[in-house]
């Protein structure tokens, strides 16, 4: 089999790439390295957790010999590294953890890989998935494209900047075969509710504020999750090595024109009346640095591999909604941090 490292693979997106690839490549043992940290959920994957081309490992990617040691013991000739600190408002309490994780944990990666393949290359990929906000903010035209020069604004951006520039140093310098993603804001099920729409969703249930930076009109891109890991499995075996490739939803919102429209669905499946939910939306002070505007231009990976978003937003928004207020018992117990009893229930 051929063995596939997926780190952070407990996590929101990463439990997507995990079960896509689990479920359609039974010739792959998918090994899924996660720390388990608060957004590291296992119960994400219960679906899978039995297959027999699935293992789970807990562990650090900031701890080098540890990383070093898995390379030997599963040989992998595949890395598609989601494991990252992403909270904007996180890195800007605790930088440092987000150095550590974002960039040293990624150059462990990779002198792990180049450890492992600096003798043979042939069907070796080092992937690693970034985001947009490496590309700081927009005004209210133009689009990031895979050359927009890097500008980032928070501790989180720019750690990820550096560790986009590291996978890139590591294919010019050694060779090393790589590729990276830039990704706009992901939305779908399984998100941990710090993030807007499971947040907003849960307070808006339990009434409680919906807490709105500023005036509320920043504008984001929005891809669903199911799309963007689609697309990576797309990147992952048709990618050419030492490019970059954006993946965008083609779909730009105001925050506050997509919080009025997440009341208006949640008024109608709660039966409240119209505007009701609206009533808690609380302006609150603006997020140092905040970014005005994210917009990403696909066009590369859709003329190159064909690739492009077939979830449109108010189908898989209203989908997205729905598996929040269907699966209520899930997002209770991650908002109690009852989940994180899972992993010594099942491996203690």
């Amino acid at each position: 089999m051929k063995n596939i490292l997926i780190t952070g693979g407990a996590g929101f997106i990463g439990s997507h790439v995990v079960r896509l690839f689990v479920n359609k490549y039974s010739n792959y043992r998918i090994v899924n390295l996660d720390k388990l940290t608060y957004a590291g959920n296992l119960s994400n994957l219960k679906d899978i957790e039995s297959f027999p081309n699935y293992t789970f490992v807990k562990g650090d990617i900031t701890d080098g010999d540890f990383i070093q040691q898995l390379f030997q013991d599963y040989n992998f000739e595949g890395v598609i590294h989601l494991a990252a600190e992403s909270h904007v408002d996180r890195s800007i309490s605790n930088p440092m953890e987000f150095i550590m994780t974002n960039i040293v944990g990624t150059v462990n990666l990779l002198n792990a890989s180049l450890a492992k393949w600096k003798d043979d290359y042939e069907g070796k990929l080092f992937y690693h998935i970034s985001t947009d906000e490496v590309f700081g903010s927009l005004g209210m035209d133009g689009m990031f494209t895979e050359t927009t020069p890097y500008d980032p604004k928070s501790p989180y951006s720019a750690s990820k900047a550096s560790s986009d520039h590291l996978v890139r140093a590591y294919n010019h310098t050694y060779g090393l075969p790589a590729i990276v993603s830039n990704c706009s804001n992901n939305y779908g099920p399984y998100q941990f509710p710090e993030k807007l729409i499971p947040l907003f969703i849960h307070n808006i249930r339990n009434k409680k504020p919906l807490p709105v930076y500023g005036k509320g009109e920043n504008i984001r891109d929005w891809l669903y999750v199911e799309d963007h890991a689609k697309a990576i499995d797309l990147l992952f075996h048709k990618g050419k090595s030492g490019e970059t490739y954006n993946i965008g939803g083609n779909n730009e919102w105001r925050n506050i024109d997509l919080i009025h429209k997440l009341c208006e669905i949640m008024d109608n499946r709660l039966g409240r009346n119209p505007g009701e939910s609206a009533q808690l939306i609380t302006f609150v002070k603006d997020r140092a640095g905040h970014d005005l505007r994210y917009a990403i231009d696909a066009g590369k990976i859709k003329r190159e591999l064909g690739w492009e978003p077939t979830v449109k937003f108010t189908e898989g928004f209203e989908e997205t909604v729905d598996w929040y207020l269907t699966n209520e018992k899930w997002l209770n117990t991650v908002t109690s941090g009852e989940y994180q009893k899972y992993y010594e229930q099942q491996y203690g």
